[in-house]
């Protein structure tokens, strides 16, 4: 008896045959095999919103070949990832292989190990209509507002925009920061601080000048911090107060799909795209030494933080014969999932915590490596002791004024020996004091007035974006990654640095959008339907009433907002160059057509000249001193070229510069990552600097 299994991916299919062995064909679908095709909306509005699936382009002979093995099989068998998507492909699949629905042929594998392969072919199940269902609703809505909305924008704006669903919420999120940055005015005020060291001790510590016996004062200006300075002119300090106390810092829970794309932001300076895919690497299966490919981590998609027995067990074990039994918590760590958690599966964990970083590290690129190790370390910790502090508190009194100092001392590391969260807000630093005691006379060292103005909010970042998606409810687990890409690749926001800035074409789209669609992009509408879209999973709600009433409103708004501005046309700053058109004398501008950016003439339709748009980095040729330009590679990867190519070929995949090398004289180039180098490429030069 044969047995055909499919799963999405070739690395994924060649872990399980490990485990199944004979008997079992596993073979990939590559991802999705039929969808709505892109060429026109694909949805009959009129009929109930019925979607027209195809075969995706160039999937033909995948889908014929799938079709022939399952006829050979006696037992077909879907184990496509354990999610919405994952269950609408199966049921793609069932269609085109005409499998039988009520079937149990439906199976899931949250980790790609031996126990995670013989538990999901142990209880197989009919594929879930309503997952199915919630997630035609999803694309159907999603096509409906993009297919619809794209060319009334388009129209208005600027020609080949798209406008999406949950992308126009985010681009409006981060669209009314930069506009609440604007309009921020600062504020000025001062700090009083102190130096000290204890009257024959050398250790100095810092204080702060906190208020008087009337209580705390606000300094909002030079005048009242002179005056205040004035009258600690010559003052002698003492020590009036010492409180001591002890407290516990409990370590984070292991990762949900948005915790680890915000940490790997923060820690590696990995996008959400990259390190989603490395994820998946790593829980469809690396090829271990001494083992053979196995899954690394549990299903990557998940909000939440439940954690089997089983896992918790073998991580006490650890735990106690690695670091001893004093790091182990009383009682084991359970933590709790956010109420509006889907909780399919279980948090991202390692599939076996005796695969440490380093056993696995070999076998691992530099990539899956570090992100493996996050995930790894984090798992660990959660389960850990927590760390012990004792802090204290100081009081000092001075002609009337009474400063303060905090500070702490570990007394016991507990997970904090592992792992350490990081945080989008540095926190208030403390430091260790020296022994006081009350009545103690000091010694001033120093006494300054330092004058600060109140901060605007910080711009986002990819890891405060996904948390404030997270926050609202907008989106899930699969969807962050995609999202901003989305809105990057469509320039409506630019990254700069690690920053996310709306662009002047982000800022008209959210303009638009906020005027004549305020439902589409309100936070609070979209929240609610992911909630409707949970109802449609959970079998309470039917998928097409849910479009129905969306659909409604929505139509209504689009007739308005076309009849209201017929004739109108949004116009964008154009952005000028230095190239003057050889034609009529004019600076020619960048603009953007069907195929991209081009520069033509403003004084269009009286002069058509035009010409190819090259991004221009300031930094000649190392080769034949002609301009660097920005390329592109037919996949979209970038790299930098001469401007003279094909007379000229200079290529390089990292950004050159203007600087010299000290110690050759040749141009350094600057190599990407969390701490960007600037190098040497010249062979047995290896001078870098970091950035």
């Amino acid at each position: 008896m044969s047995n055909l299994v499919i799963v999405e991916s070739p690395a994924k299919a060649k872990t399980i045959k490990k485990y199944l062995g004979k008997g079992y064909e596993v073979v990939a679908s590559m991802g999705h095999v039929r969808d709505l095709p892109q060429a026109r909306l694909s949805v009959d509005i009129n009929n109930n919103f019925n979607p027209r699936y195809e075969i995706i382009k160039g999937k033909e002979k995948l889908v014929d070949e799938l079709i022939a093995q399952a006829k050979k099989c006696d037992k077909v068998y879907l184990a496509t990832d354990p999610d919405r998507e994952g269950e609408a492909i199966s049921w793609h699949l069932a269609y085109i292989l005409n499998l039988d629905l009520e079937d149990a042929n439906r199976v899931e594998f949250n980790e790609i190990t031996k126990y995670g392969v013989e538990t999901g072919m142990s209880s197989p199940r009919a594929i879930n209509l309503d997952l199915v269902n919630a997630q035609q609703a999803r694309r159907i809505l999603d096509r409906l507002v993009g297919y619809k909305l794209s060319p009334f924008v388009s129209q208005k704006i600027r020609r080949g925009l798209s406008a999406g669903r949950v992308q126009s919420v985010a681009v409006r999120i981060i669209v009314d920061r930069e506009n609440e940055i604007r309009a921020f005015t600062p504020e000025e005020y001062w700090s009083i601080d102190a130096k000290f060291n204890p009257k024959g001790s050398r250790k100095v510590f810092s204080a702060f000048l906190y208020g008087n016996a009337d209580g705390k004062i606000e300094i909002s200006n030079k005048e009242q911090a002179d005056k205040i300075l004035s009258d600690l002119e010559g003052a002698e300090y003492t020590v009036t107060k010492v409180k001591s106390g002890t407290r516990k810092k409990s370590p984070a829970p292991p990762f949900i799909t948005s915790t680890l794309q915000q940490e790997a932001s923060r820690k590696l300076g990995y996008q959400s795209r990259r390190t989603m895919r490395i994820a998946q690497e790593l829980y469809e299966g690396i090829d271990i030494e001494g083992i053979g490919p196995t899954g690394l981590i549990t299903y990557m998609r998940t909000d939440s933080l439940r954690i089997s027995t089983d896992a918790m067990n073998e991580a006490a074990s650890y735990i106690r014969n690695t670091f001893g039994d004093n790091y182990l918590p009383a009682k084991p760590r359970y933590f709790k999932s956010r109420s509006n958690a889907q909780d399919g599966h279980e948090a991202i964990r390692p599939t076996s915590i005796n695969l440490t970083p380093e056993r696995v590290k070999a076998n691992l690129t530099t990539d899956q490596y570090k992100l493996y190790k996050l995930i790894w370390e984090r798992f660990t910790a959660s389960q850990m002791a927590d760390c012990i502090q004792k802090t204290t508190q100081i009081d000092i009194e001075a002609n009337g004024y009474v400063f303060k100092a905090n500070g702490y001392r570990v007394d016991f590391d507990g997970f904090t020996q592992l792992y350490v969260e990081s945080k989008d807000e540095e926190e208030a630093k403390e430091s260790s004091l020296p022994p006081v005691e009350k009545g103690m006379p000091l010694k001033l060292k120093e006494l300054l007035g330092n004058q600060h103005f109140t901060q605007p909010p910080s711009r986002f970042t990819e890891a405060s974006l996904i948390k404030a998606l997270e926050e609202f409810g907008i989106g899930r687990p699969s969807t962050y990654a995609a999202t901003i890409s989305t809105i990057v690749n469509r320039e409506y926001v630019k990254r700069v640095g690690k920053l996310l800035h709306p662009t002047e074409l982000g800022e008209a789209m959210s303009q638009l959008m906020k005027e004549r669609f305020p439902k589409i992009v309100n936070v609070k509408f979209t929240a609610q339907m992911e909630q409707d879209l949970d109802t449609v999973e959970s079998g309470n709600v039917e998928w097409r009433e849910l479009l129905g009433d969306f659909y409604a409103d929505f139509e209504k708004n689009l007739k308005k907002a076309k009849a209201d501005m017929e004739g109108v046309k949004i116009q964008l700053k154009e952005d000028e160059t230095d190239i003057v058109c050889e034609k009529c004398g004019r600076k020619m501008v960048i603009k953007v057509g069907r195929f991209g950016k081009f520069i033509a003439c403003p004084g269009y339709p009286e002069c058509k000249n035009v010409k190819k748009y090259t991004e221009n980095i300031g930094v000649n040729c190392p080769v034949c001193g002609a301009d660097v330009i920005v390329r592109k590679t037919k996949t979209g990867k970038t790299f930098y070229g001469c401007a003279s190519y094909p007379n000229c070929n200079f290529m390089s995949w990292n950004e050159p510069t203007s600087e010299k090398c000290p110690q050759c004289g040749e141009i350094l180039f600057k190599k990407k990552g969390k701490k960007p180098t600037l190098y040497c490429a010249k062979d047995g030069c290896g001078y870098e600097k970091k950035q």
